[in-house]
């Protein structure tokens, strides 16, 4: 049976031909194939778009559930599944089981990988113990341990085919993120930002599991792959030592600038793309400088790791903006001219457009209106702080100075996005954006260096904007112009991905727990159904026996949902979230369920 069913999901044993180009090209064409999912956001380019069309804006709103699945972990499931033929990568937070199921029979259990890893690691994981999916490549399902070990198992068995070490978990380097498979590399990324970790990205041989490059966020040039003549920042190249004149003496070892969001890749340019997270400490008087490379856009060249260009969002964070966030590659006419772009929601509240061949910077501006710890971006090319955000003293941290308490900050640290996915359809042109309506009070503190302990500075509490209630909106953007088409209220943070169909319709999940289904022209709720725990993984749709399912892990956690997934009940715990999330525990429970939706028979 196994023989099979590998030869159903790869489409043909040449499938699994050797080589870069091969395996490059035999993910290109399957990811292609609507009927599956076989990267994290389903394309390189982070799109989190389905061009399956059976399930439409029209009868969406007949969606039943069609099966179920339980995980067997009781923390926050990010991410979602990958589906290839007839067989479904279920994964989960720590302990990071793998589930194969087999599509066309029953939804049996084809195999289960069980790491065995140290608890230990779960302490140093900073906001839940959560995974953002598995990759494929070249019949191997890769999988990133909280440990860190980057392991590769066989497709067909789940036989470990090889094992990485990325991290020390010893020092606080844990892993979270989904890797990214690029011709004959695994691409990975570490965190440990809260504990002084120097963050880095590093590929691996995808065949043997060797490191082939790595590229830290922070330090000399040969460390973070700049070539200081080539490499380039708003057009103009960086110059010797552009990160070490930005840190006093050696603070860049303990830098921080983790990278445990998403990566991207445009195979005709042949450059991967994602961003790095805050700079270590939160106190911002501890670290004076611009602190580069942490919170930086990075343009690589996907062969040998080298920085093609870069561009850092926020010079010498004091809020905790990582910018991690997905890099989305599209391409768009502006001004009449066909462009080459690469849009983020940072967490600073700014979302960015930029040519993604140059790093030009197109649009920079505010998708919730609240954002008021800048008053934008700088866009005047002659100016000599073109580029920056313009910071209010109001907000500023600090200038407050130590053991100050800044309140009223938006949005939070948490950011106006956090790593939940954003999808764009090609059909309406318009961006899919999951948010957060929250502010904070922030106030920083002296803190000292130990390798393994938390590295942060500040106390934090978080709440909804002054005179509303809500904490989350969902909303369409329009990339070309920065501009909000339509926003729907959520009465809590919407930390679930989104998905965009041509069947124009775009869902996404609730903390509360609900799937919901909208219009993708004007957001139109057209369906929702409660699911068994609050959701923060990323909506997955798929074809199987001639029948389009939507997928979707609940499973209350990640950052905001903290409180509930750990046990926390001091309202300052959890990084300040657990006093701004105390409702949701009214809403929903634990749990860790895959729940899969069909139209009826």
């Amino acid at each position: 049976m196994r023989k099979v069913l590998l030869a159903t999901y790869l489409g043909s044993a040449a499938a699994l031909a050797v080589g870069s180009a091969s395996a490059n090209d035999e993910l290109i064409k399957m990811s292609q194939n609507p009927k599956d999912w076989v990267m994290p956001a389903g394309d390189y380019a982070n799109t989190r778009y389905s061009k399956l069309n059976q399930i439409n804006a029209q009868n969406v709103g007949k969606l039943q559930v069609a099966w179920t699945f339980s995980t067997g972990v009781l923390r926050g499931h990010e991410g979602g599944p990958l589906i290839i033929g007839n067989v479904m990568y279920v994964h989960t937070p720590f302990p990071n089981k793998v589930y194969a199921i087999d599509l066309s029979n029953e939804n049996k259990i084809i195999w289960k990988y069980e790491p065995k890893q140290d608890p230990n690691v779960i302490p140093v994981m900073c906001c839940d113990t959560v995974n953002r999916g598995l990759s494929y490549g070249d019949g191997k399902i890769i999988l990133h341990q909280a440990d860190t070990n980057l392991v590769a198992l066989d497709a067909k068995t789940g036989q470990v085919a090889w094992s990485a070490t990325n991290g020390n978990p010893a020092k606080g380097e844990t892993g979270t993120s989904a890797a990214l498979v690029v011709k004959d590399k695994v691409l990975v990324g570490i965190s440990g930002g809260e504990f002084g970790v120097q963050c880095h990205v590093t590929a691996y041989d995808l065949k043997s599991g060797k490191q082939v490059w790595r590229a830290y966020s922070e330090g000399p040039d040969d460390q973070i792959k700049f070539d200081p003549a080539k490499t380039t920042a708003l057009g103009k190249p960086v110059g010797a030592d552009s990160s070490l004149k930005t840190w006093q003496g050696d603070q860049w070892k303990i830098g921080g600038g983790c990278t445990w969001g998403w990566i991207s890749y445009d195979p005709a340019l042949n450059m991967v793309y994602y961003g790095s997270g805050n700079p270590s400490t939160w106190n911002p008087k501890q670290r004076p400088g611009d602190n580069k490379w942490s919170m930086t856009i990075f343009a690589r060249d996907a062969d040998s790791g080298m920085a093609k260009w870069v561009y850092q969002m926020t010079p010498h964070d004091e809020w905790d903006y990582d910018g991690v966030n997905e890099m989305i590659l599209t391409d768009q006419q502006i001004n009449g001219q066909p462009r080459k772009l690469l849009t983020h929601f940072d967490r600073n509240g700014l979302a960015y457009t930029m040519d993604r061949e140059n790093g030009e910077l197109l649009v920079a501006e505010k998708y919730d209106p609240k954002v008021n710890w800048t008053s934008g971006v700088d866009m005047d090319k002659n100016s000599p702080t073109y580029g920056r955000p313009k910071v209010l003293d109001a907000a500023s941290t600090d200038k407050a100075g130590e053991d100050v308490n800044v309140k009223g900050i938006c949005p939070a640290a948490l950011g106006t996005k956090d790593e939940q996915p954003a999808a764009y359809s090609p059909d309406t042109q318009l961006f899919y954006v999951p948010t957060n309506h929250v502010c904070m009070d922030y106030e920083p503190f002296k803190v000292s260096y130990t390798a393994g302990q938390p590295y942060v500075g500040a106390t934090l509490s978080m709440y909804p904007p002054q005179g509303e209630s809500h904490m989350g909106n969902f909303i369409a953007w329009d990339g070309k112009t920065g501009k909000i088409v339509w926003s729907n209220k959520e009465q809590f943070s919407v930390w679930s991905g989104a998905l965009a169909t041509a069947g124009g319709v775009v869902f996404y999940g609730t903390l509360e727990g609900y799937l919901k289904a909208v219009d993708a022209k004007s957001g139109k709720e057209l369906y929702k159904f409660k699911t068994p725990s609050g959701i923060i993984g990323n909506v997955t749709t798929y074809e199987n026996n001639g029948k389009q399912y939507v997928a979707v892990l609940s499973g209350v956690g990640g950052w905001a949902g903290i409180g509930l997934a750990a046990g926390l009940t001091d309202p300052t715990a959890g990084l300040g979230a657990v006093g701004g999330y105390a409702a949701l525990s009214n809403y929903t429970a634990l749990g860790g369920t895959l729940t899969v939706f069909s139209l009826p028979n």
